[in-house]
């Protein structure tokens, strides 16, 4: 049996399998029932491994193991072995999910917290910035430090940005609005742009400018500017700067808080 390595590297990645398994199981569904030593010989597996990897398929449910001598396989239709694998991986997930609630309850948390904050207070202020690559990266970034906002969350955007932002931290604004905090966006808003604005109206307060700018600034303190035109390059390409300055990010809001004042409010 011939199987392209490419492939084999598909079902490795899609099915959490090793070079043995998905070997063993290509060659089974090939020949739809088999002996462990005609599966070596076919699949190019060591016998004395191949009864190991035909038990652990056989716990995945991706082979049944059929009665008599000598003991054969059947191979379990590729649709039935792909439900089982998801409701394998969203159980396991979910289990996953359940651990880690669970572990905000213990001392583990506080520790690690405690742990944090004795290094953050050892941190010359300007260690606290980075450099993120990555639209991905950014925005994951940008969700957890918006997050922990107490009082504002201002934000300058393109068109573009706005609906991204719209439609993926809204959730995380109203959170935010529930807390108090006070959250402005300025983006050059076109027809594009309206069902977004009407989404967020009562979460948001935002403003047109037509300024190619990309910058957040949460509480005065933390901001996020992202140096690059999000119309000319690919997502991957992105790349932002997080720093962690008072004194940089509260003269920018002041800077701001002049011109939102010249802007036109949306209806």
């Amino acid at each position: 049996m011939i199987v392209k390595e490419e492939f084999l590297g598909k079902l490795r990645r899609y099915f959490d399998l090793n070079l043995y398994e998905v070997k063993i199981w290509t060659g089974l569904l090939s020949r739809g029932v088999s002996t462990a030593g005609e599966l070596s010989d076919i699949a190019n597996v060591p016998r004395s491994r191949s009864y190991d990897v035909l038990e652990s398929l056989e716990k995945k449910g991706f082979v049944v193991m059929k009665l008599g001598k000598p003991i054969k396989y059947i191979a379990v239709s590729p649709e039935e072995v792909l439900e089982r694998v998801k409701k394998n991986v969203k159980q396991q997930a979910e289990e996953n999910v359940k651990k880690l609630e669970n572990l905000k309850s213990t001392d583990i948390i506080q520790e690690l917290n405690n742990l944090h904050t004795q290094g953050v207070e050892l941190v010359e202020p300007a260690d606290l910035s980075g450099s993120i690559r990555g639209r991905h990266n950014l925005y994951n970034h940008l969700e957890l430090t918006i997050r922990g906002a107490q009082k504002t969350v201002t934000m300058s955007t393109t068109t573009q940005g706005l609906m991204r932002k719209g439609e993926g931290f809204k959730p995380v604004f109203e959170q935010l609005v529930k807390r108090g905090v006070k959250i402005r966006i300025v983006a050059p808003l076109t027809k594009e742009t309206e069902p977004i604005v009407k989404e967020l109206e009562g979460v948001a307060e935002i403003r047109d400018a037509h300024v190619k700018a990309r910058f957040t600034i949460v509480d005065g303190e933390e901001m996020i500017f992202m140096v690059m035109d999000d119309s000319e390059i690919h997502p991957t390409y992105d790349v932002g700067i997080w720093i962690n300055t008072p004194f940089f990010a509260s003269a920018l809001e002041e800077y701001f808080e002049l011109a939102w004042k010249q802007m036109k409010k949306t209806a």
